[in-house]
């Protein structure tokens, strides 16, 4: 197991939150977006909101108890995005017949992003990040205080 262990695993954990604070970004930057891309039948179609997977960045079971079993202790794989997806959910219906995107009864479909459940997960990955700041930021105060007992 290496020093920076710790170290590395904060820094994957880093990488992985921020690009979820990106996502969300992004997210609330297209909320209103009612052209975002064009479907199959040629039409316009909304923005469709973004969501990030994360897991833990190892393979199967199998190969962690190997690895376990080889080396005598654990070496932690830290966290990977697993996949960004985007969200099933109906687009929101809204009834502006003066909306150059509106059909003939008067109705714009509009991105099914939520601002408030985005601002929801934007705090979470900053929790997230923070946190991890701290970790790393611990884990280099200790490596710094084992240098300093050579001395």
């Amino acid at each position: 197991m290496s020093v920076f262990n710790g170290m590395n695993l904060s820094s994957s954990a880093l990488t992985a939150q921020r690009l979820r604070m990106d996502t969300v970004s992004a997210n609330i930057a297209n909320a209103d977006s009612t052209r975002a891309r064009i479907n199959a039948d040629g039409e316009f179609e909304p923005y469709r909101r973004k969501i990030v997977n994360l897991a833990s960045d190892s393979s199967n079971f199998k190969h962690q108890f190997s690895k376990i079993r080889n080396k005598g202790s654990a070496a932690l794989d830290g966290v990977k995005v697993a996949s960004i997806t985007e969200d099933d959910a109906p687009f929101v219906t809204i009834y502006n017949p003066n909306h150059p995107d509106a059909d003939e009864a008067g109705y714009v479909q509009m991105p099914n992003v939520d601002p408030l459940q985005e601002m929801v997960d934007l705090m979470s990955a900053t929790r997230s990040y923070e946190a991890n700041v701290t970790a790393f930021n611990a884990t280099k105060g200790m490596l710094m205080k084992a240098l300093e007992i050579g001395k």
